[in-house]
């Protein structure tokens, strides 16, 4: 393992006090209402992570007009997981040194925590490497809600307040977004720790369905790290993705296309055969 620069936790104060928020839930405790605040809150912000950040900024997985660019990468900044041109050029950054003394996050190089928060949180990544993301950080629109990705976070949470007052602002918000962060953030240190592997990689990533429920179909890591480009992560009818399935609707409507598909007969070659098992009754000649 290499070793990392020790976390400023005194300057990940808002960081730590937003989990703290969590405690609300004695004083504004959980309806059906609050609950389903929380969990649209989270899974409309998860797609935008999933299907914006990740698969559409930080793969070009898909096209997308202008107007839907823009949006992605509004609501994926209501996300607070900082920028959306920062969070794509480290990503980009992360599949060319996967698992390997470069990677930033990788949990076979840094360990759990460091993979999980501690690097988003590392002086050592504050600043967006424009060189990796040059062919989105041209647009204007993108390069200020990168600068001021804290200040939509805020606005985000405001706009609960004005909606339903303190109970919808900590369950809607604070309440959501925690549950958001760790979401995202176990398809680092997680997804290249526990699972099958599919495909032989140079890296450890693996397929866990129960991390592709909670991102929303990005828990089929192996597949991820076997052929980045697919915009399909679930590459089986029975792999769910739900993130897929969004963008491939939104197709029918003229909002997506060009969407990229696994081509499962060339990754043939790159899957793991399991051991022939010899059956040990039959004569050496029959074998």
């Amino acid at each position: 393992m290499r070793s990392v620069k020790k976390v400023p936790w005194h300057k990940s104060l808002l960081f730590i006090l937003v989990h703290f928020s969590v405690v609300a839930v004695i004083w504004y405790p959980p309806t059906w209402t609050l609950v389903g605040i929380c969990l649209l809150s989270y899974f409309v912000r998860m797609f935008a992570i999933t299907a914006g950040y990740h698969r559409y900024f930080s793969h070009k997985t898909y096209k997308t007009n202008r107007i839907a660019q823009f949006l992605l990468a509004l609501i994926g900044t209501t996300a607070v997981q900082k920028g959306v041109l920062w969070w794509a050029a480290h990503h980009r950054h992360h599949h060319r040194y996967s698992d390997t003394e470069k990677d930033i996050h990788s949990p076979v190089q840094t360990g759990f925590w460091y993979s999980h928060i501690g690097w988003i949180l590392s002086n050592e990544h504050m600043e967006t490497r424009f060189e990796l993301i040059k062919d989105f950080a041209k647009f204007p629109e993108l390069r200020w809600l990168n600068r001021h990705h804290l200040l939509v976070g805020v606005l985000y949470a405001v706009l609960f307040f004005a909606l339903g007052g303190i109970p919808y602002l900590m369950w809607g918000f604070f309440i959501s977004t925690v549950l958001l962060w760790h979401g995202t953030f176990t398809i680092n240190s997680l997804s290249h720790v526990f699972g099958s592997r599919r495909y032989s990689t140079k890296d450890q990533s693996k397929n866990n369905p129960v991390l592709a429920l909670i991102t929303l179909g990005e828990g089929w890591h192996n597949n991820h790290h076997c052929y980045m480009s697919s915009c399909r992560q679930g590459f089986y009818w029975w792999e769910y993705d739900i993130s897929y399935y969004l963008i491939k609707i939104a197709s029918y409507f003229g909002v997506t296309k060009d969407i990229i598909e696994p081509p499962l007969a060339k990754l043939e070659k790159k899957r793991i055969q399991k051991p022939q098992v010899i059956d040990c009754l039959k004569k050496p000649h029959e074998v």
